[in-house]
């Protein structure tokens, strides 16, 4: 994992050459990991690390991760109640999940006008587990210039929190969007990530056949997220 870790540092500096960098930081582990290698990688002038939440959500574990880098005076926060609000309204939604898809794009809206003001690029924090299983929102939080930990799947990055010696929140506390209330990524998928690892890297022995099924129905079922737009031609 150490040599991981050095290995994306690199790419991040050869990537990112002489520009800055803006990433959206959450709280949760991914953003935490994503944050820290950029830190590692550009330094602390050139990484401004943004806070969206929505309404009164707590923000203090993103808060931390970002004072633990040493970014505190670089931190922006957006509140971006009203503007999800305004098109929930307009748009009359009441599920959960499209106002949680509303989230998702406004936060991508307003990390990328930050990046376009500073002339800087987007990193993401996609893992690799998210991805093939579908679990994220198209022109959302999978938006972004560049992606350091897209080759990792959720257990590692979990292991590589530990490697940088991430306060132990980062890799202990249940994974979450932040879309709404009480809402965990495990508890919404109906498995943990460990099991989807495992199946996903074709390791199913050992877990329940159910939970198998279902892990694969999901990598299926949004298998179109990694193949749209379809084009002609």
């Amino acid at each position: 994992m150490k040599n991981k870790i050095d290995e994306i540092v690199t790419w991040l500096k050869k990537t990112y050459g002489d520009k800055p960098a803006v990433i959206a930081v959450s709280g949760g582990v991914d953003s935490a990991v994503a944050l820290t290698l950029l830190t590692r990688a550009l330094g602390k002038a050139r990484v401004t690390p943004v806070c969206l939440p929505y309404s009164e959500q707590d923000m203090g574990d993103a808060k931390t991760i970002i004072e633990w880098n040493g970014l505190n005076q670089k931190m922006v926060e957006v509140n971006i109640s009203k503007m999800v609000d305004t098109i929930s309204d307009e748009l009359s939604i009441e599920s959960e999940q499209r106002k949680g898809n509303v989230m998702a794009r406004v936060r991508m809206i307003a990390v990328f006008d930050m990046a376009k003001k500073l002339g800087a690029l987007v990193c993401g924090t996609e893992n690799k587990s998210e991805h093939y299983l579908g679990y994220f929102t198209r022109f959302g939080d999978a938006a972004s210039d560049i992606e350091p930990i897209a080759g990792l799947y959720k257990t590692e990055v979990r292991e590589m929190a530990r490697e940088l010696g991430l306060p132990e929140i980062f890799y202990t506390k249940a994974p979450s969007a932040g879309l709404w209330d009480g809402q965990t990524d495990e508890n919404e998928m109906g498995f943990a990530y460990a099991e989807a690892d495992k199946v996903l890297k074709g390791e199913t022995e050992g877990i329940d056949t159910e939970i198998v099924k279902r892990i694969e129905g999901m990598v299926e079922r949004n298998k179109f997220k990694l193949e749209v737009p379809y084009m002609l031609g």
